[in-house]
């Protein structure tokens, strides 16, 4: 086989395998309501423990229980922190987890943050602030990673985890939100997931 030849076959392996995810990871479409109500449960750990993963230590800072809509999903594999995050989730409770608030909203994820946009609020801002997250979430073994890595935008998921602080061997370091108040860099949850369940 010649090297063109090759080269062709690898473009056609590499096509069906991106369409094949993206019909596996296409979007669920919920009915209109809210449909995710209930706000986060976070518990706060007083601990000195750590855990060791990868090249990663993490502190624990709280435990933290959500059951929320997938706005959005992001896959990492190239930043500092994809070894140990390898994909952040947009989620949306209350208000944000209802069609007939988010059709008003164009949402995207990139570089490790959540953006949104709307030419008219239809709920106040502070609404928008606080129903509504990005989450940096960490695979707490290869069952649930493979879990998260099938979720799809449109479903409700439960996650049950650990809020932690990390720091790399290398001297990379993040700090978990605590406050479903914030906004801007550091206002990401990092969350160490134990559980998913698809609602």
């Amino acid at each position: 086989m010649n090297l063109r030849a090759l080269a062709f076959s690898l473009l056609i392996v590499v096509g069906l395998w991106q369409g094949w995810r993206d019909w596996r990871l296409r979007p669920v479409h919920p009915p209109d309501g809210i449909i995710a109500p209930d706000e986060p449960q976070q518990v706060d750990i007083d601990t000195d423990a750590r855990a060791i993963h990868g090249r990663w230590t993490l502190t624990p800072r709280a435990r933290y229980d959500i059951t929320a809509r997938i706005l959005s999903r992001e896959d990492y594999s190239f930043d500092r922190l994809s070894d140990l995050v390898p994909e952040d989730l947009a989620l949306g409770w209350g208000p944000m987890s209802d069609n007939r608030i988010l059709v008003s909203f164009k949402i995207s994820q990139g570089a490790r943050f959540y953006n949104w946009q709307a030419n008219e609020l239809p709920i106040p801002l502070q609404q928008v602030v606080t129903h509504s997250a990005n989450t940096h979430v960490i695979p707490a073994s290869s069952r649930v990673r493979s879990q998260l890595a099938s979720l799809r935008v449109g479903q409700v998921v439960h996650l049950v985890g650990i809020l932690v602080d990390g720091v790399s061997s290398d001297g990379n370091f993040f700090h978990t939100s605590l406050s479903r108040e914030d906004t801007g860099p550091g206002a990401c949850e990092v969350m160490l997931v134990e559980g998913v369940a698809v609602e």
